[in-house]
């Protein structure tokens, strides 16, 4: 893809967290290994060098992408016939980490940045892609619900909406299906409209909602109940062992991004 044909804003941003995940794919002892997004970066014709130089950005992105692949593959182990939809997929391709050939997989987002992904990704047959906002209620009718468990991912999406639009993502999901598990992410209020990432921001992406955990997620729809966050730390001390240290302050756990764990 020419830098002419990029698209600006938070969809831009797929393109830094690809990126991201390809750059420390290639080091000598990756913390992940994402071969799907070395293939991608390497028919691109795109200026990557913003998201190369943001040392805040990809740390983010490695750590998130540690924590919630061993959170699916932990629910995909426990069922092994799960249906998983992946809202706001972007350039997502985690898929192929974490897939063991009996799962179903949905990709939903809108459609400029579906006909991207189209372009560049040669999808698995047992992937479904979806174009639609995750705000529209009529995705629902296309996830065939009798193929086990659903787990609904929403990564790297909320800070960018309001409340009343992650609210409405929630009452979505809760009137398309009868059980359902969500890992959703959320930022911390003190980083609303503070974002530190210098790649995102150059896109023009704000962050715009936060919330403290994932029971303020659960009040929004009451039909869900909140089970734990998972805060990203857990994925920094991966990659940065004084986070054992650190880790271990409230403080510090509790201004990292999370994921929230909800059920229905």
């Amino acid at each position: 893809m020419e830098k002419k044909e990029t698209i600006g804003g938070i969809a831009e941003t797929m393109l830094q967290t690809l990126y991201a995940r390809a750059k420390e794919s290639g080091k000598p002892n990756p913390k992940i290994f994402d071969a799907k997004a070395i293939e991608i970066v390497q028919k691109m014709h795109y200026d990557f060098g913003p998201a190369d130089k943001d040392i805040v950005m990809s740390s983010g992105v490695v750590a998130r992408t540690i924590v919630l692949d061993r959170m699916v593959k932990d629910y995909i182990a426990a069922h092994p016939d799960c249906t998983v939809i992946n809202i706001a997929c972007g350039m997502d391709t985690r898929f192929y980490r974490v897939d063991n050939g009996r799962i179903r997989w949905y990709n939903l987002d809108l459609p400029v940045t579906m006909a991207i992904r189209k372009k560049y990704i040669g999808e698995n047959e047992r992937v479904t892609p979806i174009e639609a906002s995750a705000m529209d209620s009529a995705w629902t009718d296309k996830i065939e619900t009798g193929c086990g468990p659903i787990l609904v991912i929403v990564e790297g999406l909320t800070m960018y909406l309001d409340e009343s639009e992650v609210k409405q993502i929630l009452t979505v999901i809760d009137a398309g299906f009868p059980a359902a598990t969500v890992y959703m992410e959320i930022l911390n209020p003190l980083f609303v409209k503070k974002n530190l990432e210098k790649s995102i921001r150059q896109s023009g992406a704000v962050f715009t909602y936060g919330a403290r955990s994932g029971q303020a997620l659960a009040d929004l729809a009451p039909s869900f109940h909140w089970i734990e966050d998972r805060s990203l730390v857990e994925g920094m001390v991966e990659i940065a062992p004084v986070y054992k240290i650190l880790g271990k302050i409230p403080f510090i756990q509790n201004l990292s991004n999370k994921i929230c764990v909800l059920e229905k």
